[in-house]
């Protein structure tokens, strides 16, 4: 029996491969562990993309978990805090033309119930105001761009999540990598080479050098060089239920003070993203091909942003789905190899995470073996799916009826299951929270964020047909705490400016 160590190749650096490592490095690459060797090959000319990205509060997990701290990287990132995302013009009704998607911190615990308890009275046909807005501190924060961390006398710090460089974030998780003892290579892969099996046996590089692994990372983007190129594995196209499948983006220069939120904004066939940097912002109009042109959406983005031909523009077209399996033989697919649902909420980096954090979990579990993986691939799968319904929802429940594409949206009928249950109890004012538990998709968006939806929508019945509350009865109020509570936090701005300083 062999004594060389187990051999893991990843394909591609990026935000994926480089989180994918650090991940598996922090499991394998330690003392005590197994003798493992953890490879990261990737092309010295791949392009860079260069938009602005979001993300989840699980990248802050990780960073944490990684010892990263803020200070550390996120001045070298062009990094800003994010508490969550502004929908704006997602409805035709004057009275909810915008809503506030907020990341739920510790204080929210104390004030949601009552959201929720409001939110059913108006779907019953009570005349109470439900706007998710005024029930979660990170919306008034957001709203005063005050920064998420609070002052030492305040003992609830929100949950928050980041806005930053892709490019340099990658080349953060780079450097913490190698660090960890990750191998380093740059190197042009040509193939890849199959043994008799069916099995991956290595990548074959610019001068003949095959590169062999016991098992590979496929994070070489929508090409899946390894995963659906050599292996064949099957891709579940997503465009019946999400028709976003391209993007045009530009940058602007920052303002004057920074937002600490993603602004979506629905425009006439998609919407449109403007993720605060420290330096600039990155925009972009996300949009459906078959609904308008290339040049009319990149006019129309223009016209949003109030920009002239000067400003540098660059199309992208969008593959939406996933791969059947992302676990196929000896090789893992992740990031843009592995599948892609369009950045409504931000998810790309969340799913990357999940998606290395239960490889490692089963891969160890099963004796480096294959044991877990139908388990794993159903795991994965389901929450591609889970996240894939919540994006769904947003244009399903859209209000517009101004363009052919909303309301074709409006009446898509390709819907999940659990996307049916959650809708029908809504219209039915039954208890929703109840139905996020029997239908087990609690793990994928909670509570918050299916009542942000839907009541930041105003999807409730019309206002002329509302009664008041029976003789007793009163509305949960909320008085002024989170006004209050926000006092004790200062700027944005002052907090990424100490971050610098330290």
């Amino acid at each position: 029996m062999s004594d060389a160590p187990f051999r893991f190749v990843i394909l591609g650096g990026g935000t994926a491969g480089w989180m994918t490592a650090c991940l598996m490095a922090e499991r394998w690459l330690r003392p005590g562990a197994r003798p493992v060797e953890i490879l990261l090959v990737e092309s010295p000319d791949i392009g860079i993309v260069g938009v602005g990205e979001g993300s989840t509060p699980q990248l802050k997990a990780l960073f944490d978990r990684l010892g990263i701290a803020e200070a550390e990287w996120m001045p070298r990132a062009d990094a800003t805090y994010k508490l969550g995302i502004g929908f704006e013009r997602w409805s035709s009704d004057p009275a909810h033309q915008r809503y506030f998607h907020a990341f739920p911190g510790p204080v929210d615990l104390h004030t949601q119930p009552a959201f929720v308890a409001r939110a059913r009275m108006r779907r019953q046909g009570y005349a109470v105001a439900a706007q998710p807005d005024d029930w979660y501190l990170a919306a008034h924060l957001a709203e005063r761009r005050l920064g998420p961390h609070p002052a030492a006398s305040f003992p609830f710090a929100p949950s928050y999540g980041y806005h930053f460089d892709a490019y340099r974030v990658g080349e953060v998780l780079r450097d913490a990598a190698v660090r960890r003892s990750v191998i380093h290579r740059q190197a042009r892969v040509e193939r890849v080479e199959l043994a008799e099996n069916g099995d991956v046996r290595a990548l074959v590089v610019e001068g003949g050098e095959a590169i062999a692994g016991d098992f590979f990372i496929d994070c070489s983007g929508f090409r899946s060089v390894i995963a659906q190129q050599a292996l064949g594995a099957r891709f579940v196209s997503f465009a019946d239920n999400l028709f976003n499948d391209a993007a045009v983006v530009m940058p602007t220069p920052s303002e004057p003070t920074t937002a600490i939120a993603t602004r979506a904004t629905a425009l006439s066939a998609g919407w449109a993203w403007a993720i605060p940097l420290t330096t600039r912002i990155g925009n972009g109009y996300v949009y459906a091909s078959a609904h308008v042109g290339a040049d009319a959406a990149e006019a129309e983005l223009r016209a949003h942003l109030g920009v002239g031909d000067d400003v540098p523009a660059r199309h992208l077209k969008m593959k939406v789905g996933r791969v059947a399996d992302s676990w196929t033989r000896n090789c893992l697919a992740a990031g843009l190899a592995q599948g892609f649902l369009e950045p409504l909420e931000a998810t790309a980096l969340h799913i990357v995470q999940a998606t290395a954090d239960e490889f490692v979990a089963a891969f160890d579990a099963g004796g480096f073996t294959p044991q877990h993986r139908d388990r794993f691939n159903a795991r994965i799968a389901r929450r591609y799916e889970g996240v894939r319904d919540y994006i769904v929802a947003h244009y399903r429940m859209n209000l517009r009826t101004d363009t052919d594409y909303w309301r074709a949206n409006a009446a898509n009928e390709h819907l999940s299951d659990d996307l049916k249950a959650m809708m029908t109890a809504w219209f039915t004012g039954a208890d929703l929270e109840a139905a996020i538990a029997e239908r087990d998709i609690g793990g994928y968006y909670a509570s918050i964020s299916w009542h942000a939806l839907f009541a930041g929508y105003g999807v409730f019945p019309p206002a002329d047909r509302l009664k008041p509350l029976p003789p007793g009865h009163a509305a949960p109020e909320i008085g002024d705490l989170l006004a209050r509570s926000a006092i004790n936090f200062a700027s944005h701005d002052e907090q990424l400016a100490q971050l610098r300083e330290r």
